[in-house]
C-alpha cells in the first residue's frame, strides 16, 4: 500500500537534512553556493531525486555537481540517521532548470512589453481608412408637408 503523504513528508525532511548536512559537514571546496530547492521520493520510499541550483557560472555548476556526487554517501547516512526510516532511500542530485526557465520568461515579456508599447505609439497617431463614422446612420425621410 502507497502512503504519498508519508512519501512528502519524508521528501521534506530529507530535504532539510541534506541542506543542513551540506552547510555544516560537507567541507569540499568544490561546492559552491547550493541550494536545495526541492525534493522527491518514489512511494515505495526507495529512491530520493533531489533539485539543486547553483549560484555562478558554469564552472561553478559543474564543480558543485561533482561535489555533491562524492558527498553523497555522507548525505545519505546522514539522512538515514535523521530520519529514522527502515530503508534509507538513495540519493540523485538533478540540477534545478527553473531558473534558467524564469530567466527566458523575463526576456520574453520584456519582448512582449516593448511589442505592446509600439502598438500604443502607432495607435496615438492613427485615424481610420475610411470614413470618420464608418458605422451605418439611419436614413432621415423628410416630411413632405404638401402631400
Amino acid at each position: 500500500m502507497v502512503d504519498v503523504a508519508r512519501a512528502r513528508k519524508l521528501a521534506v525532511r530529507i530535504r532539510e537534512v541534506v541542506a543542513s548536512t551540506l552547510e555544516l559537514q560537507v567541507k569540499d571546496p568544490r561546492l559552491g553556493m547550493v541550494t536545495i530547492t526541492d525534493a522527491k521520493v518514489t512511494p515505495d520510499l526507495r529512491e530520493a531525486t533531489l533539485y539543486y541550483t547553483v549560484y555562478g557560472d558554469e564552472r561553478a555548476h559543474s564543480e558543485s555537481a561533482a561535489a555533491l556526487e562524492s558527498a553523497k554517501g555522507v548525505l545519505r547516512s546522514q539522512v538515514g540517521r535523521q530520519t529514522g526510516v527502515r530503508y534509507t532511500p538513495s540519493l540523485a542530485f538533478i540540477a534545478d532548470s527553473v531558473p534558467q526557465v524564469t530567466g527566458r520568461l523575463e526576456e520574453l515579456l520584456e519582448q512582449a512589453r516593448q511589442a505592446d508599447a509600439r502598438v500604443h505609439r502607432i495607435a496615438e497617431t492613427a485615424r481610420p481608412a475610411g470614413d470618420p463614422d464608418p458605422y451605418r446612420v439611419p436614413r432621415v425621410v423628410p416630411d413632405d408637408e404638401d402631400e
